[in-house]
């Protein structure tokens, strides 16, 4: 007859068989949250940034976004969070998360990332408006799924970041304040009606020095005695 083990035998097993393997199982690999403060601000000439996302995430395939150590929504909404601020007395800027997917299909995972930027006045009139959207593929066979959505979604908002900021400047480098630079003084408006003339700068209350004296002219000479007539004969 065998043996049956112990109980005790039977809670060792897992140690037994992990010492045979070669040693202790390998930690879960970690991963970093993307950071981007180091990045230059963006500097917009309205009192307040709000962040909003109207992207609505899916786990249902062909969407990866659950698999992705790293929420791409959440990345793209630190962003905004982090690289626009607010340097201005009036109005509002409106930061929106309008796309951050990740779908597979078969070999090849596709990125989709897009946001807007829209900037409105203080009676909420929109006055600018600027949108970035950057897409990237990773094709080949997936052996760690997790690994490869982070490299995929670091990628993409390196990209992101440069996109953001060329689109920000060239649609509305109107509304972004310089680094350093301080208010313009307010200018005052002449109290005359349109038309008419502008007064006359005051005149300095110093003596002012007196004009030269004119000095007459010399006289000219006594002019040449004329030819004695001829006598007519």
């Amino acid at each position: 007859m065998h043996a049956r083990p112990t109980r005790r035998a039977v809670l060792l097993l897992p140690l037994l068989l992990a010492a045979c393997a070669g040693g202790e199982p390998a930690p879960a690999q970690s991963f970093r949250p993307l950071d981007f403060s180091y990045l230059p601000q963006l500097r917009l000439n309205v009192a307040r940034v709000e962040v909003v996302q109207r992207f609505v995430p899916s786990e249902v395939p062909p969407s990866v976004l659950q698999f992705d150590p790293v929420s791409p929504a959440g990345a793209l909404r630190r962003m905004g969070r982090e690289r626009l601020k607010a340097f201005g007395s009036a109005g509002r800027a409106v930061f929106s998360v309008n796309n951050a997917s990740l779908v597979q299909q078969g070999d090849v995972i596709t990125g989709t990332f897009s946001v807007g930027l829209e900037i409105y006045t203080s009676n909420n009139t929109r006055a600018g408006f600027a949108e970035a959207t950057v897409s990237r593929q990773r094709v080949g066979p997936v052996h760690d799924m997790a690994a490869d959505l982070y490299a995929l979604t670091r990628q993409m908002m390196n990209q992101m970041n440069v996109e953001l900021e060329y689109q920000i400047r060239r649609s509305l480098h109107d509304w972004l304040v310089a680094p350093g630079a301080s208010a313009a003084p307010v200018q005052a408006e002449p109290l005359g009606m349109p038309g008419a003339p502008q007064p006359l700068a005051p005149q300095s209350l110093a003596p002012q020095p007196l004009a030269p004296q004119q000095v007459p002219p010399a006289p000219l000479g006594a002019p040449s005695a004329l030819p004695a007539p001829v006598p007519y004969k």
